[in-house]
């Protein structure tokens, strides 16, 4: 990571005369806390990977600011019965390679995701039985059974659409240059420097895109990520550490936006992936529970994030409908968490490898997790890793537990299901249990809120049993940019979404 710091400091020095000799007219730089992964939406699982989306693909429908389905792609969708969806699309649309987005499209797309191989949208939309082209610009989904959050999962990555033909050209190469019909079109990715997209005049809603390039900048280090920001080498950051903020919103140049986002953070716990012999936390929920009762989320909170985020103890944050107020988190409990591992038969000190990324946040989380857990008897061995390479440690069960976050979708099924059904994609824990797969799957048959609401208390109350995952809180999205920009819209996603952005003189 250290060229990347290298770089970044060095860009806080570069005169901004020379700067704007080196970037086109209407050039938007995004400050991004890690590297994307894969820019395959069919593979891709990182919240950056997300943010470039937002750019290069668009999808059958998007999220509004109050959570509400909207179109996108598509120019209008409806349920013609419990188990089919219709979606017609918006006439004379055209992918990067000039091909047409129609239905055929969305029908290769859609059976990509559920076939290709790694694919991590299987398990979002794996209830879609058979996609069927009515005519070239309407097409049927048709899924084996209801499912209420199903047309929810199409405004992320599930309900991207790829180019067929630069997807069979490119094969397993295809996140390399990703061809979709977003606002941009990929131009150059340079690995751990920056990801360029420019602007693609033939897209369907051309009059609503005011930028000509975006250059997706990242810089893992918080502290630089702002330098850049103040410097004016950037022109928006997102993740701005929330003990950054008061110089953010002391400086005349710069807003800050601040808004209730739809992720968690947690501690992911290694219940059967990957490396042989299982240890006591593997094996044993009890040694897990005892790790829990030694960690007080509040303190984290007020320690690492001045208090701005919230602690909770269920997958589904206070900003969803879906959040379960019964759901309350524990307190810290040293002498529970000391009985606990009596009773479990554990000699202390025990050993505890505690996987986390390197940005300073987590790092500071893993520091302050370490020290509370040695009160309780365990010894937490920090080990800091890139953060896609962690990801691809975790999927390869080459942790034991992981400081991981997710950023959050607007149904709750889309924080859940993926990760903790038996055989799901996102899995990486291998967590398998009869009663909460039961509450998952009776959470997509169900439409009614109040009701779904509740099942998924129990599913929560199961989990902090059974403890696969520790949900520790719920952070805000902070994002710090230019005063000159306008046009920005919140939405608990927390995505840059540039269509309406405006760049000020």
């Amino acid at each position: 990571m250290r060229p990347i710091l290298l770089l970044a400091a060095a860009a806080i020095t570069i005169p901004l005369t020379l700067q704007a000799q080196t970037n086109p007219p209407q050039t938007l730089r995004i400050g991004i806390a890690d590297d994307a992964d894969a820019l395959d939406p069919t593979l891709s699982r990182t919240l950056v990977g997300r943010f470039v989306f937002a750019s290069l693909c668009d999808k059958l429908v998007d999220i509004d600011a109050k959570l509400n389905i909207v179109p996108q792609l598509a120019a209008s969708y409806a349920w013609i019965d419990s188990k089919t969806l219709e979606f017609k699309l918006r006439p004379d649309m055209k992918f990067h390679d000039m091909t047409p987005v129609d239905a055929e499209a969305v029908k290769f797309s859609l059976e990509r995701h559920l076939t290709m191989a790694g694919s991590t949208r299987k398990g979002e939309i794996g209830t879609l039985d058979h996609v069927e082209v009515v005519n070239p610009l309407t097409v049927r989904l048709v899924l084996k059974s209801p499912n209420s959050p199903f047309l929810a999962q199409l405004s992320d990555r599930s309900g991207m659409i790829v180019s067929p033909k630069a997807s069979l050209a490119a094969g397993a190469n295809f996140g390399q240059h990703p061809v979709c019909a977003g606002p941009f079109k990929f131009t150059e990715r340079v690995p751990q420097d920056r990801i360029v997209v420019d602007r693609f005049a033939e897209y369907w809603d051309a009059g609503n895109i005011h930028v000509n390039r975006v250059v997706y900048q990242p810089i893992v280090d918080n502290t630089i990520r702002l330098a850049n920001l103040r410097a004016g080498t950037l022109e928006m950051a997102e993740r701005i550490a929330p003990t950054d903020i008061a110089q953010v919103k002391a400086d005349p140049k710069l807003r800050a936006e601040i808004f209730d986002g739809l992720g968690y953070q947690s501690l992911s716990f290694n219940i059967g992936n990957g490396r042989q012999p299982r240890t006591a936390m593997m094996r044993d929920s009890k040694v897990r529970q005892a790790f829990a009762a030694a960690i007080d989320r509040q303190a984290i909170n007020d320690v690492v994030y001045s208090g701005l985020f919230t602690p909770i103890a269920q997958g589904v944050p206070p900003a969803s409908p879906f959040y379960a107020p019964e759901i309350k988190p524990a307190g810290r409990d040293v002498a529970l968490a000391k009985k606990l591992l009596a009773e479990a038969g554990i000699k202390t000190p025990l050993t505890v490898e505690l996987m986390i990324t390197n940005s300073a946040d987590q790092r500071q989380t893993g520091e302050v997790i370490q020290s509370m857990a040695a009160e309780a008897g365990f010894d937490v061995k920090l080990r800091a890793t890139e953060f896609v390479t962690a990801l691809k440690a975790q999927t390869d069960g080459d942790y034991e537990v992981f400081l991981i976050g997710w950023s959050g979708r607007a149904d709750a099924d889309g924080n859940m299901y993926n990760f903790l059904h038996t055989d799901t994609p996102l899995n990486d824990a291998h967590y398998s249990s009869a009663t909460v797969d039961s509450l998952l799957e009776q959470t997509r048959a169900e439409t009614d809120v109040t009701v779904r609401r509740g099942l998924y208390g129990k599913i929560a109350a199961q989990l902090n049993l059974d403890l696969p995952v520790m949900y520790i809180y719920s952070p805000k999205v902070l994002i710090g940019m230019n005063a000159k920009i306008s046009g920005f819209t919140p939405i608990a996603d927390g995505l840059i979404r540039i269509k309406g952005l405006k760049m000020g003189q």
